[in-house]
């Protein structure tokens, strides 16, 4: 089962028309990379510390979904969808606001990850599994914490930390074998599936800002000075991405959720993980 479902969400990428810019064949997204974590792994209720005790267990999810009790079995299925080489470049080259490539894989991109999720969800469901995908259900929120900030009721990021797929960044984006510029999806399911080992013993390891102690190009990156050496701002960074830009973006284009992505381009983890000592 584990080599039906890497084929079919690979399939699914590379070979959907929805994963296609308007009018043509340059996808929004290349080839996906795929991990398994364990439903009990945990990591997941120590996240309930880590994020905040809002932030649910895929056992809570699936017992909320289904009635079903994952405490000895159960699978998190999680993907990375890397931007395209094309699209990262024209961001590569913005300054203040992102490329209206970036803009346009960020909205229609994500409508491409949301009919991933449904496919994945379905696929499952048909060879007689329970499956829920997070993000689609009610159970997913989002949540203001005065401590945690502005979070929500499951992480796509942190699941696919979980997963085997990326440590965190200094700007709070995750970077994976294919940088840290792509969108995030999962599934919750009762299947056992094999869990993807984690190459990396810290949640940063990935960062070197936090692994040799220099770079911080995020932080340059951003044209509102939402990074610092604490860490994100969130409110200023959804303020500018979510407002600014989104007005910008929608009287132009009509393109309601454009993001922003400067912080994920033009960076050494952009399309990769950083080598040591890069410059």
């Amino acid at each position: 089962m584990e080599a039906l479902i890497l084929h079919e969400i690979r399939q699914f990428v590379l070979n959907s028309p929805a994963n296609r810019f308007a009018g043509t064949e340059m996808p929004f997204f290349e080839a996906p990379i795929i991990g398994f974590a364990r439903a009990d792994d945990p990591l997941f209720s120590a996240y309930k510390r880590i994020i905040g005790d809002f932030h649910l267990t895929p056992g809570e999810i699936m017992q909320q979904c289904w009635g079903t009790d994952l405490s000895f079995g159960g699978s998190v299925i999680c993907w990375v969808l890397p931007i395209s080489e094309t699209t990262r470049l024209s961001n590569r080259r913005q300054t203040r606001i992102p490329s209206l490539e970036w803009a346009l894989t960020r909205e229609h991109g994500e409508t491409f990850n949301n009919l991933l999720r449904h496919h994945m969800t379905s696929y499952l469901i048909s060879r007689d599994c329970q499956a829920i995908s997070p993000l689609l259900s009610e159970i997913w929120q989002p949540v203001d914490d005065p401590v945690a900030g502005l979070a929500s009721t499951w992480s796509e990021r942190h699941a696919a930390y979980a997963a085997g797929l990326g440590t965190f960044s200094l700007n709070g984006g995750l970077i994976t074998s294919r940088g840290m510029a792509h969108r995030c999806g999962s599934i919750i399911t009762d299947l056992d599936l094999p869990p993807t080992p984690r190459p990396y013993d810290t949640p940063r390891e990935y960062c070197l800002f936090f692994r040799e102690g220099h770079c911080g190009k995020c932080i340059a990156r951003c044209p509102v000075g939402a990074f610092s050496t604490q860490g994100h701002d969130k409110g200023k960074c959804l303020d500018y991405a979510y407002k600014t830009i989104s007005k910008a973006f929608t009287e132009q284009y009509g393109i309601k959720a454009p993001g922003c992505g400067l912080c994920q381009t033009g960076t050494p983890c952009e399309a990769g993980i950083p080598e040591q000592n890069h410059d």
